[in-house]
């Protein structure tokens, strides 16, 4: 019922949008052939300030509300409904923009290019759900984030998909945000937006190669919960790493577990853990071998990945408009009947030198090389973390939530047939 309800608002929400992007169109810019110039704007518009405040306002607000839903009321009523409020103001209202996942992007560039001056909009949109991730957990993902929002509407019949293929595909999202980071602190491109699979339905401009990617997504999310988010969000790998060290998580049961696997069974993302019984405790030798193969085998890994890495970072480079300029330079031919391209044709019109450019794309092609020596680098961290976690393994007595993927969407707490203690006790003071 409540997502029929929740489907029956996006649809009028997407159908008040498109009447207002048919409005656009059907009355267009007046276009001046009278040689008017229109005159600069000598004083900024001060709503667009207002807005920029209202949408951090709104986003405080909201991850607060939802904190508190999840960790003190522990209610997934609350949750979802709060999540459909998201939907409707960060995705249709505000368009996806500004939002957290893109905000890695002016978030890098601003570390490495001095010319560049980050929105503060921007920049909390960034930290703030990181801050709140280390106090409660993954709330943001809960219920403020507008693209788990999206998903969660269609997840009616989630299936579990195992184990080894959660961790195989839980690799993209590490090189996502390995590549991303890459291409907007060289100043690149910013490729989470350029790839964003819902804002071009939310602003109703979406490319077709677009909108059969968010299609798919949202059709796939019918029976593999969140793909988006477990796959490919990149903020998602910020996120899990701060809600590992949470200062308060999401709990299952408010009281002693009695291991009915209720929860284990309604998770649909297996952010579930199980326990763990160690039979047969390892000796002080054996755990002093594994951590001295830990100790060596990470750098040895972060180290390849970097070296390797770097023997691609000019094909990387080689999407850079400064890069792509000097090749074209370089190699000035044209095909027959073809005209010189656009960046061939603004560089002469500029009377810039030619030494200018080579210089430029050098030095673009040295950031990429330590970029990438940095890139390769994180991916092998994280196959030497992963490695280290198998060789290890850690005692547990009870089915708790993985406080690094668990999405806190308190799905698991509906199904948990234990209850708070104290509304127990009002029962049988009442009876």
């Amino acid at each position: 019922m409540k997502k029929t309800l929740a489907l029956l608002f996006l649809v009028i929400l997407f159908t008040l949008q498109y009447m207002n992007a048919s409005g656009i169109q059907r009355f267009p810019k007046p276009e001046f052939e009278s040689g008017y110039v229109q005159p600069d704007t000598l004083i900024p518009n001060p709503r667009a300030e207002v807005l920029a405040y209202l949408d951090i306002a709104v986003l405080l607000m909201a991850l607060s509300v939802v904190s508190w839903l999840v960790i003190k009321k522990r209610s997934r009523k609350g949750v979802f409904w709060m999540s459909l409020f998201a939907l409707a103001y960060f995705g249709f209202y505000r368009e996806g923009c500004v939002c957290s996942i893109g905000s890695i992007q002016n978030v890098s560039l601003a570390l490495f290019d001095k010319t560049y001056l980050i929105s503060i909009s921007a920049l909390v949109f960034f930290v703030a759900p990181l801050v709140y991730t280390l106090f409660f957990g993954r709330t943001f993902c809960a219920g403020v984030c507008p693209f788990g929002a999206m998903q969660d509407l269609v997840s009616f019949s989630p299936q579990k998909i195992g184990l080894r293929l959660n961790t195989v595909l839980g690799i993209i999202p590490y090189l996502y945000l390995g590549f991303a980071v890459l291409y907007a602190a060289t100043g690149t491109d910013f490729m989470i937006c350029r790839y964003d699979p819902f804002v071009g339905i939310w602003r109703m401009n979406a490319s077709f190669g677009m909108f059969v990617f968010a299609a798919v997504l949202l059709i796939s999310g019918i029976f593999i919960a969140r793909p988006y988010c477990r796959f490919l969000c990149p903020y998602g790998v910020l996120l899990n790493w701060a809600s590992r060290i949470s200062r308060r998580h999401m709990s299952i049961t408010p009281a002693e577990c009695i291991q009915c696997r209720l929860c284990e069974n309604s998770c649909p993302y297996d952010a579930i853990d199980m326990p763990v019984t160690l039979r047969n405790p390892e000796d002080k030798r054996t755990m002093a071998r594994k951590l001295i193969l830990i100790t060596l085998l990470i750098p040895l890994l972060v180290f390849v990945g970097g070296w390797t890495a770097s023997l691609v970072s000019e094909p990387l480079a080689s999407v850079n408009a400064k890069v792509r300029l000097a090749k074209q330079i370089i190699n000035p031919l044209t095909p027959e009947g073809k005209p010189e391209t656009f960046e061939i044709q603004a560089f002469k019109s500029a009377g810039k030198q030619q030494s200018q450019a080579f210089t430029e794309a050098a030095e673009v092609l040295h950031d990429f090389y330590i970029g990438s020596w940095i890139l390769g680098g994180f991916i092998g961290l994280f196959f030497g973390v992963f490695v280290a976690k198998r060789m290890t393994s850690r005692h547990r007595t009870d089915y708790t939530p993985n406080k690094g993927n668990c999405f806190s969407c308190a799905r698991c707490i509906d199904f948990c047939p234990v209850k708070m203690p104290e509304l127990t006790e009002n029962k049988e003071v009442v009876a």
